[in-house]
């Protein structure tokens, strides 16, 4: 195992995927928990559901975590089995906990799966090709084709790195700070940070995507969610309409796709395995 995945594995075991006092996971301070962007957060993971056939025998989840959200369970509702996958044995241990006899639990490398070809009926990747090394995105991806059947879908969410969104945003965030006198130090509860740290993350561009993989496979991109963590805490206000906002920008996601896809903080990649391959 390379120094980089022994870092990831360290870290969700040891902090990742640790309960806080809260019954959150120490990793939420990736999501926005707040009540005015739930109905958002909640309308963007259930999108993953459309890049899946809806039923089969075993979806796997490669790079599933604990399944920490209700909203990750509809993905296998129409599936006999769930296969969790990760690095971590923490996040397996809690999968385990949360679907119990509905799982099986594998611990392995993403981009080396131990699985054989045209296996799988369905695949999902939340947020975890990107832990790896870039060189190694191509290999995750092809594993991820490799072993799904014939005629069936994955659907992948990962971040782009510095998408045209948050790049346009970003000085009216420093122009914010700087009239709200806020420093760039980070805030003491993790909760309210606007950029928190972690373990290693090595994002892509859409042109890169469409180069390397769209090379190798089919490949759709469709907006999972357009703004990040950072671009709602900034931005959406329960006092100031925040909630019928996100609704808005609900709604552009599903009218313009390809843009928001492309543009927006979180691409969902869905891939096709043509029938007879």
């Amino acid at each position: 195992m390379s120094e980089t995945k022994q870092k990831v594995r360290e870290f969700y075991d040891e902090i990742g995927w640790q309960q806080e006092a809260d019954g959150n996971y120490q990793n939420a301070r990736y999501e926005d928990l707040r009540p005015v962007s739930a109905e958002y957060i909640h309308r963007t993971r259930l999108r993953v559901n459309q890049g899946l056939i809806p039923n089969g025998k075993l979806l796997l989840d490669a790079g599933s975590g604990p399944v920490q959200y209700d909203d990750y369970l509809t993905y296998s509702k129409g599936y006999e089995k769930r296969v969790c996958l990760d690095i971590s044995i923490q996040a397996l241990r809690e999968a385990r906990e949360r679907i119990g006899s509905h799982g099986l639990f594998v611990v392995a490398d993403l981009a080396n799966l131990p699985f054989k070809a045209d296996v799988f009926d369905g695949e999902v990747s939340m947020h975890a090709i990107h832990h790896l090394a870039l060189d190694e995105h191509p290999r995750a991806y092809q594993e991820l084709y490799r072993v799904l059947k014939p005629g069936r879908k994955a659907a992948i969410v990962n971040g782009w790195h510095e998408p045209l969104l948050s790049r346009m945003a970003e000085p009216l965030i420093g122009l914010m700070r700087k009239l709200s006198g806020k420093s760039a130090k980070k805030k003491k509860n993790w909760l309210d940070e606007d950029d928190p740290a972690g373990t290693f993350v090595r994002k892509m561009t859409p042109e890169w995507l469409k180069k390397e993989i769209g090379s190798l496979m089919p490949v759709e991109i469709r907006p999972w969610r357009s703004m990040s963590t950072r671009l709602l805490r900034w931005f959406i206000h329960p006092k100031l309409g925040g909630k019928i906002f996100l609704r808005f920008v609900f709604w552009l996601e599903g009218v313009f796709p390809r843009f928001f896809g492309e543009n927006g903080q979180y691409p969902l990649i869905v891939i096709s395995k043509p029938a007879g391959k």
